[in-house]
């Protein structure tokens, strides 16, 4: 029980911990718009390796927090504690030209355990949104852009800053076959940008710098549907289906414009500070399926709907669409309780996505589809180790800009398993 215990308060520790530090440094052009690059919210590691899928998963030792009904198929006594990392890369491109960087950092924290049998909760924190960026541009005497009266000069476009999710969530079943759960998620954090542009002609000249910061803080809630059955020779069927509730969050917008020179005047054009804003974040609608035969293979299949056209926040613009995604996975386990043959107990998944990425530019969406590899790697008891493998391409062709980021995704995670309670019957 001490080490139960002593889970729970290091799990708070490194939650705390986590809040006040952490950004995923991969360049991307598109995190300079609305809230940034926005990350996958459907569930684990397990979840990730099968393309995403995870609205009708029902797994008694991983969590997936796409569909808070699922807690409830938490063991009777189990604790599970979940923890990953990811490294990314991605890779620019506009057809001509190609520029590449990568990161390592935080992805999740989960834990959850039963209060009585068929009835579970679930807590943990997870990333949101991601506002990383940095570009730069050179205008040259020899620049087709140049012009006399200007000057040369280099513009920097700067982006950090992230937004946060954390949840807690409970999942009963109703009847032998129909579970419900909710989720309260609190989201929190800031987006910052810098656009300066330093003329390199004159000594003497002003440069401009323009700095825009959103904070966002806010509560909204998931809510979720399972049906489970069994059918012959220990096949399964689920359905499920959640709702994310569309929320107005507490904002704060500031917006400052400044001129400098190198003898370090500064002159403040304009500057502006609201505190008192509002932005309003839309929910999302889930559905899914899944099928297989339990301890063997599991095949699944969601599709997911967000009206990110009606979102509101400062500094935006119309830059934001509806999304409608398309996630498939399956997974295989030879002899998942083998004795002679390890090889036999891995998991292996597979699965893909094909999806709208919410950003809007001159009129076009951007597109994305990806396909992803995933292994269970048993451990001491049931823990075990997750790892997947994702590549995903995002794509925007309009009439004055073409850009391509292929974004190669590895990520590791401890799924730690242990019991609640039981006493030990011999020393």
């Amino acid at each position: 029980m001490q080490n139960k215990l002593a889970a729970i308060f290091l799990f708070i520790l490194i939650t705390i911990s986590l809040t006040l530090s952490g950004q995923k440094e991969v360049n991307s052009p598109f995190a300079r718009y609305n809230l940034g690059i926005l990350e996958p919210q459907q569930g684990s590691f397990r979840s990730m390796g099968m393309g995403g899928t995870g609205v009708a998963l029902r797994d008694n030792m991983s969590l997936s927090f796409c569909n808070p009904a699922s807690y409830s198929s938490l063991d009777t006594n189990s604790f599970i504690f979940d923890f990953g990392i990811n490294y990314g890369i991605n890779i620019l491109s506009d057809g001509t030209s190609k520029y590449s960087s990568d990161d390592m950092n935080f992805d999740h924290l989960m834990m959850g355990f039963p209060i009585t049998k068929n009835w579970g909760v679930a807590t943990g924190l997870v990333p949101y949104t991601n506002g990383y960026y940095k570009i730069s541009k050179e205008v040259l005497k020899s620049d087709p852009d140049y012009d006399p009266v200007t000057g040369e000069y280099t513009a920097f476009h700067v982006g950090d800053g992230n937004l946060t999710r954390f949840f807690l969530g409970s999942g009963i079943n109703l009847t032998k076959k129909i579970s419900a759960g909710i989720n309260m998620n609190l989201l929190f954090g800031s987006v910052k940008r810098v656009n300066e542009f330093d003329f390199t002609d004159y000594y003497n000249v002003y440069h401009d710098n323009m700095t825009q910061r959103l904070q966002l803080t806010g509560i909204n809630f998931d809510y979720g549907l399972q049906y489970s059955t069994s059918l012959k020779k220990n096949f399964f069927f689920n359905a499920g289906t959640s709702l994310s509730s569309g929320h107005n969050y507490k904002s704060k917008f500031e917006n400052l414009s400044y001129s400098f020179n190198a003898y370090g005047s500064i002159d403040t054009l304009s500057y502006s500070n609201n505190d008192s804003t509002t932005s309003y974040l839309p929910g999302s609608l889930r559905f899914g399926i899944s099928f297989g035969k339990k301890n063997k293979f599991t095949a699944g299949i969601d599709y997911v709907i967000t009206n990110w056209s009606k979102a509101k926040f400062p500094g935006s613009g119309d830059y934001a669409g509806d999304t409608r995604s398309l996630l498939f996975g399956a997974e295989y386990i030879p002899d998942k309780y083998s004795n002679y043959n390890y090889f036999k107990r891995i998991e292996y998944r597979i699965g893909g996505h094909i999806e709208d990425n919410y950003l809007v530019y001159e009129g076009r969406q951007v597109k994305e589809y990806g396909f992803s590899l995933g292994f269970g790697i048993p451990m001491k008891r049931l823990s075990k180790t997750n790892i997947f493998i994702d590549f995903t391409r995002k794509s925007l062709n309009s009439d004055t800009f073409s850009h391509f980021e292929n974004y190669f995704t590895f990520g590791a995670s401890l799924n730690l398993f242990d019991f609640w309670f039981l006493k030990q019957k011999y020393d």
